[in-house]
């Protein structure tokens, strides 16, 4: 490589693809290093950041000296996407709408290195005839970045009133290397049309509370529409699907889950010890505040709370700080065993 433009005598380079083709470069000099530099220099007046097909060829002058002359074609390059001829990512989405709507629950993306489309799966819980969906879906990659696709139209055929529902393929704009990218997906309705009418949908949905290995958890546990672990303050109760219901009320008005189903007892206030261990710089610390609560903690928890701790006082050994992934499984550990319950 000279100067940042890449140059070869072939017709390539590997781990690159040529995007344009921006036509003939030469450079001349009696020396063939000042020839090939013209030749970098006329490539990056063209826009190229590239040479290919580099030929030199040398005419003699008097006195015994040859003219180098150098030729090729610049071009534009870019570093090749290494992707199968399939691709396939499956996203929960991670808001929700607390009254009775379509529900979407999760974007499903297929397609190949040349085209992406996605489609939708949505929790029916009215039973509707649901024929199509307007919405807006907003994903974000591993950088934080957001990429938002407005006014989507989501079709549904042959639902027959089913409570889940799966839409038709949508294409999109998406390149395979920006899906591999993907964590996240919101979506926002705009409106939605059944057999009888059009809806609009002005609410403004909530978020998930729950990150993403609990959420999955929550789901694995309790179906794919649960988006909140089951609460009460014996004034109200909040469903897993995110609603909140009247003490009184059995079974929750969106989803139909009856509380004493997923009601739990948990009488210890593990969220308060795992905030005091967010506070500490070492699993070494975090033990000790886990000693400080052990006898307040279900024999069956407490075992598997200490498999973590000698598992994170031994990679603290060797691979740095555990604090935050040693954190993480302790709260995990008490979340799966709410679900359970």
């Amino acid at each position: 490589m000279a100067a940042n433009i890449l140059v070869t005598t072939t017709n390539g380079f590997e781990g690159y693809v040529v995007t344009d083709y921006m036509g003939i470069v030469t450079g001349h000099s009696t020396l063939s290093s000042e020839a090939e530099n013209q030749l970098v220099k006329a490539a990056k007046q063209k826009g190229a950041n590239a040479v290919i097909g580099v030929n030199m060829t040398y005419a003699p002058l008097e006195a015994g000296s040859y003219d180098v002359i150098a030729s090729g074609t610049a071009v534009k390059v870019s570093r090749s996407v290494n992707i199968s001829d399939t691709v396939h990512k499956e996203l929960y989405v991670t808001n929700y709408y607390t009254r009775l709507v379509p529900r979407p629950v999760k974007v499903i993306l297929d397609g190949n290195s040349n085209i992406i489309s996605m489609k939708i799966v949505c929790y029916n819980y009215n039973h509707e005839d649901i024929q199509s969906i307007r919405a807006d879906v907003e994903f974000t990659n591993l950088y934080d970045e957001r990429l938002e696709i407005k006014n989507v139209d989501f079709v549904f055929s042959n639902n027959n009133n089913l409570s889940v529902i799966e839409s038709e393929y949508v294409l999109t704009e998406i390149t395979p290397n920006k899906l591999q990218l993907l964590k996240d997906a919101k979506i926002v309705l705009n409106k939605y049309a059944t057999s009888r009418e059009i809806c609009a949908c002005n609410d403004v949905p909530k978020s998930v509370t729950l990150n993403a290995g609990r959420l999955e958890a929550l789901k694995e546990q309790c179906g794919i529409d649960a988006v909140e672990k089951y609460s009460t303050d014996g004034m109200i109760w909040t469903c897993n699907c995110g609603h909140i219901n009247e003490a009184g009320d059995e079974e929750c008005s969106v989803c139909g889950r009856k509380q004493k189903d997923i009601m739990t007892d948990v009488e210890f206030n593990y969220e308060e010890m795992v905030d005091e261990m967010r506070e500490k710089d070492s699993v070494v610390e975090i033990k000790d505040v886990l000693m400080d609560y052990i006898k307040d903690i279900d024999a069956n928890v407490r075992l598997q709370l200490l498999e973590i701790m000698e598992s994170g006082l031994q990679y603290e050994k060797t691979r740095g700080n555990m604090t935050e992934t040693v954190v993480e499984k302790v709260a995990k550990a008490f979340e799966d065993a709410s679900i359970r319950s």
